[in-house]
């Protein structure tokens, strides 16, 4: 279903039925842009100035947070805690525990099943001999590709890109570098912007660092501006796949029903407080740095809720997890081939997580996975903008 809104136009019975205005439809398409557009300065205002905002009101120095490259570690992160460990832990067991459960049971049989293209695309095959190279290449040290050394991140990626659209392909006919060609370019350059304000983020929490490289200043933007473009067009070309899989179609289409009354309410509620997050992470960065990766989406969301558009979890009142699932899904996988080609790579990123840093899976520590969830859902938000996707407005 496709979700439609009511902008207060004429009754029906002053218009051809069936007929909208011409200068009407460019009058509400230009109101959804504006309000795109609104949305968006008002998160980069946000996410740029409340962690400043922070550093200030607890009296620290800016100039260090600043420095370009980022190359120095300053942030004071504390040591490895039991406690922390444990309560992490078990907070995350008490979430993750149903959709496992939910997960492992036999899908139905009332779904239609998704047709297959009857033959695997021989892009696919290219993507998938790019990529070993690619592997390859970036795990080994021949002298005769030193040159190229710190550059295998991107061809990893957009091999691996092209590999997961072929297997989408494979399994319905169709993929979203295929069906949305021009909206699928926009995603890598949204993908670079998206990311940096990752970045900017971290300068304040300091949980990775980069290591393996001496570029200067204009060489470490480009290079790295280069490297985030991969990264959601990688985790939507995923989801879509994960999309195709019954136990994801069937099983979590009417799983958990989730409702809020004042739903206005519950969204300046959310905004306050990521809005207090994001600002207090110049202040207590060890007890604050998981807001890294949920505040940016709380933003996101409540300023659709606060304007009454559909938001990637109004689908979820009727229970439908289909969506917010394989978005969260999708960044975890796509975070297991981030670590794991990361480790032996000339050009390589390091975690130093307050309170949990130990028991690494690769370079990060085993808890660090659990930040990759919020994070696909973001990236679901984000790229749906850029997609031009609709959803059903929830009875909420």
């Amino acid at each position: 279903m496709i979700y439609e809104r009511t902008w207060g136009l004429a009754p029906i019975g002053h218009r051809p039925v069936g007929r909208t205005p011409r200068r009407e439809c460019r009058n509400r398409g230009f109101l959804l842009v504006g309000k795109k557009i609104f949305q968006i300065i008002l998160l980069v205002l946000m996410v740029l100035g409340l962690p400043v905002l922070g550093l200030v009101l607890s009296g620290k120095p800016l100039s260090p947070y600043f420095k370009f490259p980022p190359a120095t570690m300053f942030v004071h992160r504390a040591p490895f805690s039991w406690w922390a460990f444990t309560g992490y832990t078990l907070f995350i067991a008490v979430c993750i525990t149903p959709f496992i459960l939910q997960g492992m049971r036999k899908p139905g049989v009332s779904t239609p099943s998704i047709g297959r293209s009857g033959s695997f695309p021989w892009w696919g095959g290219l993507g998938a001999t790019m990529g070993l190279c690619a592997w390859i290449l970036a795990w080994t040290r021949f002298p005769w590709f030193h040159p190229f050394q710190a550059h295998t991140f991107t061809p990893l990626w957009l091999a691996y890109i092209l590999f997961a659209n072929a297997l989408t392909f494979y399994r319905t006919g169709r993929c979203l570098m295929l069906d949305r060609p021009g909206r699928f370019l926009l995603l890598f350059p949204a993908s670079a912007a998206f990311w940096w304000f990752f970045e900017y983020l971290n300068r304040f929490v300091q949980n990775w660092q980069y290591a393996g490289v001496g570029f200067g200043p204009r060489e470490y933007f480009l290079y790295a501006t280069l490297s985030f473009s991969s990264v959601l067009p990688a985790v939507m070309s995923t989801r879509e796949w994960l999309g195709t899989f019954p136990r994801i179609r069937q099983n979590f289409a009417a799983f958990l029903p989730i409702t809020l009354p004042f739903p206005r309410f519950w969204a300046v509620l959310s905004l306050c407080a990521a809005a207090a997050g994001l600002a207090g992470l110049g202040i207590r960065p060890d007890h604050l740095y998981a807001l890294v990766w949920v505040s940016p989406l709380l933003i996101l969301v409540s300023f659709q809720a606060l304007v009454r558009e559909p938001t990637i979890f109004s689908p979820l009142a009727p229970g439908d997890w289909r969506g917010v699932l394989s978005c969260a899904l999708a960044a975890l996988i796509c975070g297991f081939f981030w670590e794991m080609w990361n480790y032996w790579s000339l050009a390589q990123w390091t975690y130093a997580v307050p309170l949990v840093q130990r028991f690494h899976v690769f370079e990060m520590p085993v808890l660090g996975y659990a930040g990759y969830l919020p994070f696909g859902v973001t990236c679901g938000v984000v790229s749906e903008m850029i997609l031009g996707e609709r959803r059903v407005r929830s009875p909420i």
